[in-house]
Parts: structure tokens; C-alpha cells; sequence
């Protein structure tokens, strides 16, 4: 339990785009060390010891133009132990304690710089891991304007990485998104949001253990959730910003471990989605409550000229069954000023861009693949995709240019968010079966017709909800680039252990 902090007393930070290193034949060159440091994380608490990406939490947004390719070199300078609990019972236990490697999330990468698990590496490269291609990445950027983001993806280490700090946003732009007259400039803002628990010395605290454990259990032992007592948005503990009364965008990203979000505002004001995880969507949505699992982004304009000289709340539902104890409904304040610094021109237009349909491409191949419960020889949960783990074979090795059906069937207790790398796909459908029959004997009854995706899931998505109980259903085409990928569970502690699948995407013959 992290120690009584008062809300809303700290600035929202707003993290700088970084400045290439150099630029060769047009090309922007980056270095971004990972490294160790203490960084101030409430106004009440001790600076936290944490790891980040230029020694800043969340890292520095890397801003790019479309089409403009960029290099980028993922410079380990970590110490050689974490800062937080290793169990080495899950993977090879040989392996380096601290490793990383640096994965572009929802990126159109050639996959030696797509960041595959064991492409890992150590301080200075000393040790590397069995895939580890280069040390420096090539983005191309040929993808649609969008917001992305970078973050640790190293095998076993995923969720102690990224709780450690290592995640920052990435923000690709064009000229058809300039030409719509959205909220710009500094009333553009990205947030990125996340949970933690603290010590009272300022500490990140995360479980050694199961609350449940057993003395059978290896010390530290994997825990099969997380979620923290108290919420960061940006790097700091429940903070406020000022605003004016305009229209801003707010590019938000859910960098949580496990952490679902049900987000609203206090003053039960619309929100006008405009965009998801691989850009805008054909027109905006006005919502009233924006779910969003772990890795999805959402792109939103609220307008606040009704609202001048009063402070808001951004909320996040916690549903009926809610402690009263939770303090996590809050996630930060707005303070809307009395006044314009200068006229409002932005809009909110109609039509944002055009999605073409996957649904008329030739359907070379339908997969089902299974989200199944089962348990290690510990006795702790182990979620496994189709009942395999990750070091066994490749199944799903689409060719490049084909596109493919992927029915993500969940028959565990709990919504999975289930992500695939290298490609943006579409969201076609959820259908409800009994999962209490399947359980039973493994059949698949269906209790409903298919569900069609909501509104705001009409876009192109790389991580979509499959909730329990449910078939959901997506279309992808596989491409441009063809290599070693992967796809699995975005919730850390999941994917970690060992909900992710390797993905092999080949040439042609």
C-alpha cells in the first residue's frame, strides 16, 4: 500500500520531442541510453529510484514526418541487477538479469529492428540474445500518421522493464492530418498513463509473491496480475493542468501492466474520439466513457469553452463493486482558465480519413486460436495461447501480401487484450458462446449472434479487447516485411509468462 498522497498538487509534465544526433543523407540519426536515476514522482514522496529512456519517465517523444525513414540506437547502459523482483523459474535461468530490448508498438518494422524477445542485449552488448540482429534499428515510417510507442520487450523481463520506466511515445505525422485544422501545437498533448505503488521512501513497490503463495513457491515468483494503488499520468502522481477554454486533443496511451481504464469526465462532457491505435478513424465518435486496455491508444478533442475558471476531473470507472478504499476513480485534474490566449480555429471536422475494407481481399487462411487457463508444476496460473508455450514450434506463418481471419477464442475468466506485431488489422465481429459447456466438454456453443465492433473500434487497430466468454474476430494482411514476429496477450505479467506466441511471416514462394 503506497503511502496517503494528495492528489492534484503537481504540474502535468509534458514530455520534449527529442532532437536527432545527427542526420545523414536525409536520415535522422538518434542514440537513447537506457539508464538508472532517481526522478521526483509526487511533491510528498522521496525522487524514486526507476529506469528510463534518457533518463526521463515516460522517455522523450521521437516525432516523424511519413515516409521519412529514421535510426535509432537502443544504448543499454543499466546496471547488471534490477531494481525489482527476478523469478528466474519461468525462463532460462542462465540468462542475464537485467536485459533489454526496445519494441516499436504498432510499428511497420522490418523485424530485425521490431524488437523480437530474444533479440535482446546487456550493457555495452557484452551479452546478447539467440536473435539479436543489430544495434541499430531502422523505422521506416511508411505507416499512417499516428501515435505509437516504445517499450522494453525483453523475454521474461517485459513487465519489470517497463514498471521499472523504459516506455515513451512516438508520434508519426503527414500532411493530410495537418490539412484538417485539429487542435495543435501546445494544445496538442500526449498522455501517457500508468499505475504504480510506492514504498515510504519513495521506492516502486511490486509483489515478490502471490498473495496467495504457497512455501512451495519460488522467491521471487511470477504474480499472474498487477495493478497499482495510485495513478501517473506522464511520470507523475495524479496531476493537474491548466487549460483554456478551446478544443485540445489529447493523444492518451494505456501503458499499464494489467490496468484496464474506463475514462470520463467529471463534468459528463462528450469526447470526441478521432483516432485509435493506427491512426484516424473515418469520422469522429462522441463518447461519453473511453475503455482502453493495456497498449491501446486513443486519440481525442474535448472542448472546453463551457467550462471557463472550473476544474475538472478526468475519471476512471471503477465499476459498482468498486472498495471504497481504491483511490484509482481519479487520474487527473483540468483547470480550465477564464480566458484565450488567442482566437480558436481549430475543428472538429466531419470526416477525419478513408479506411478501405479488408473484408473484399481474398481470405487465404482462418485461424482459431484459443486463450486457455492452465497451471505450472507450482500450482501458479500459467495462460497459454492454443495450449502451447512459447519455445515450442511455429504454428501461424502467414506469407507476405496474404491477408488472414484470426478468431481469438477466450475461454478464460477475463478479458484478454491481444496484440500482433508488424501489421494494423481490422476488427470484424464478437460472438458469445457458452463457456460454461466448453469448460465442460470443449464445445463451442454459440449463445448469440455476432456482435458488430463499436464505433470507435471501426479504425485500424494492433490491440484489440477479447473478452471472456467471447470470439472475437479480425482481419489482417500480413506485410510489408517478411521475419520473425510475434503475438500475444499485452497484459505484461501474461505475455511474460507465457501468453505470447511466435510469429513467422514469410516470402512468397
Amino acid at each position: 500500500m503506497s503511502p496517503k498522497l494528495e492528489k492534484f498538487v503537481d504540474y502535468l509534465p509534458i514530455m520534449e520531442a527529442i532532437r536527432p544526433s545527427k542526420t545523414k543523407d536525409k536520415r535522422h540519426y538518434y542514440e537513447i541510453k537506457m539508464e538508472e536515476f532517481s526522478q521526483k514522482m509526487h511533491r510528498d514522496l522521496p525522487p524514486t529510484r526507476v529506469w528510463g529512456y534518457n533518463r526521463q519517465v515516460p522517455g522523450p517523444t521521437i516525432e516523424v514526418n511519413q515516409g521519412e525513414p529514421i535510426e535509432i540506437k537502443w544504448d543499454n547502459q543499466l546496471p547488471s541487477r534490477h531494481i525489482l523482483p527476478v523469478d528466474r523459474s519461468i525462463h532460462d535461468s542462465d540468462l542475464p538479469e537485467v536485459r533489454t530490448v526496445t519494441h516499436l508498438h504498432g510499428g511497420e518494422t522490418p523485424w530485425p529492428s521490431d524488437g523480437y524477445p530474444e533479440a535482446w542485449f546487456t550493457k555495452d552488448y557484452k551479452e546478447v540474445g539467440p536473435f539479436f540482429q543489430k544495434e541499430i534499428y531502422e523505422y521506416p515510417n511508411k505507416q499512417r500518421a499516428t501515435m505509437l510507442w516504445y517499450h522494453d520487450h525483453a523475454m521474461g523481463m517485459t513487465r519489470l522493464n517497463n514498471y521499472a520506466g523504459l516506455a515513451g511515445a512516438y508520434i508519426i505525422r503527414d500532411k493530410h492530418e495537418k490539412s484538417l485544422h485539429l487542435p495543435s501545437g501546445s494544445y496538442e498533448i500526449p498522455l501517457i498513463i500508468q499505475d504504480r505503488s510506492f514504498n515510504e521512501d519513495g521506492s516502486l513497490n511490486y509483489p515478490t509473491q502471490p498473495n496467495d503463495a504457497s512455501e512451495e513457491l519460488p522467491n521471487p515468483s511470477i504474480v499472474p496480475a498487477f495493478t497499482g494503488d495510485t495513478i501517473l499520468v506522464n511520470g507523475k502522481v495524479w496531476p493537474y493542468v491548466e487549460v483554456e477554454p478551446r478544443k485540445y486533443r489529447f493523444r492518451i496511451l494505456n501503458a499499464s501492466n494489467t490496468r484496464s481504464y474506463s475514462l470520463y469526465l467529471s463534468s459528463n462532457q462528450p469526447i470526441y474520439q478521432i483516432g485509435s491505435d493506427g491512426g484516424l478513424l473515418q469520422k469522429p465518435v462522441e463518447m461519453q466513457v473511453i475503455s482502453m486496455q493495456p497498449s491501446e491508444r486513443v486519440d481525442v478533442i474535448i472542448d472546453f469553452e463551457r467550462y471557463k475558471g472550473q476544474e475538472l476531473i478526468l475519471k476512471n470507472d471503477l465499476g459498482e463493486n468498486a472498495s471504497p478504499e481504491d483511490e484509482t476513480d481519479d487520474v487527473m485534474q483540468i483547470k480550465v482558465s477564464d480566458s484565450l490566449s488567442a482566437p480558436d480555429k481549430s475543428i472538429i471536422p466531419k470526416r477525419l480519413s478513408h479506411i478501405p475494407s479488408l473484408k473484399g481481399n481474398e481470405i487465404v487462411a482462418m485461424r482459431n486460436l484459443k486463450l486457455v487457463g492452465s497451471s505450472d508444476k507450482y500450482g501458479r496460473p500459467l495462460l497459454l495461447l492454443n495450449n502451447k508455450r512459447w519455445h515450442e514450434a511455429v504454428t501461424e506463418k502467414p506469407k507476405v501480401g496474404t491477408t488472414e481471419i484470426w478468431s481469438f477464442i477466450n475461454t478464460t475468466g477475463f478479458t484478454h487484450p491481444m496484440h500482433i506485431h508488424l501489421i494494423q488489422f481490422q476488427v470484424l465481429e464478437r460472438q458469445p458462446f457458452d463457456l460454461e459447456k466448453y469448460n465442460h466438454d470443449g464445445s463451442i456453443i454459440y449463445t448469440g449472434p455476432p456482435q458488430s465492433p463499436e464505433p470507435n473500434e471501426r479504425g485500424w487497430k494492433d490491440t484489440i479487447a477479447s473478452p471472456s466468454g467471447f470470439i472475437t474476430r479480425v482481419i489482417g494482411k500480413y506485410g510489408p516485411y517478411s521475419g520473425n514476429y510475434v503475438w500475444h496477450c499485452h497484459i505484461l505479467e501474461h505475455e511474460d509468462y507465457d501468453m505470447m506466441r511466435p510469429l513467422k511471416v514469410i516470402d512468397p514462394e
